[in-house]
């Protein structure tokens, strides 16, 4: 049987394993070539170096919540309940990510840390979805008059405890749950026309 050829996206998947097994301090690109039976060479075709596959990675994690987002983002109908859902579907990914898997979470701090470029550029996306559901609620008559780039921005800043990968500790308190709606009350009460 011919072995499946080697991808970016194969290396990722490798590479995910590799830190979840060894974390961040420990993982080389000698082990994930080894997990994938390949020449570090091999990986580095890929990726040029060390820190550019650890910054795949982390760009990888990120990725994974934009679609979804982007998908509630562009849905039809009035803004408040579509801007309350893509926040909800924010907070259920960061939560899902935190509790179904901590040592990779705990990894991907770490790497989040040490790309802090990648991460501008999570933010600047979601940011951005979040921009174009206040101007369609602007534009509807939805919300009041605003800039909505300017608005997105501190909805996500007001938002920050249940996005924010500093805050997963409080993820999971029963008391998390009607926080999160206080928060999204007052938002769509501040922005109702």
């Amino acid at each position: 049987m011919t072995p499946a050829p080697l991808t970016p996206d194969r290396i990722l998947e490798a590479t995910e394993d590799v830190l979840r097994r060894f974390g961040p301090a420990k993982a080389t690109v000698v082990d994930v070539a080894r997990a994938l039976g390949v020449s570090h060479g091999s990986v580095y075709r890929h990726f040029g170096s060390k820190a550019a596959l650890r910054e795949a990675v982390t760009d990888r994690w990120l990725d994974q919540s934009h679609a979804e987002l982007s998908a509630v983002a562009g849905e039809e109908g009035p803004a408040g309940p579509r801007l309350r859902a893509w926040l909800t579907a924010l907070f259920a990914a960061k939560r899902r990510k935190a509790g179904g898997d901590p040592e990779l979470f705990a990894t991907y701090m770490v790497l989040a840390g040490e790309n802090s470029g990648t991460v501008e550029r999570h933010i600047d996306t979601m940011i951005g979805q979040l921009s174009r559901i206040v101007e369609s609620g602007v534009a509807a008559g939805e919300f009041r008059p605003c800039d909505p780039a300017a608005t997105a921005r501190a909805v996500w800043d007001a938002t920050n405890r249940f996005h924010d990968p500093a805050y997963a500790a409080e993820w999971s308190r029963p008391e998390i749950g009607a926080a999160f709606d206080t928060v999204c009350e007052l938002i769509l009460n501040g922005l109702a026309r």
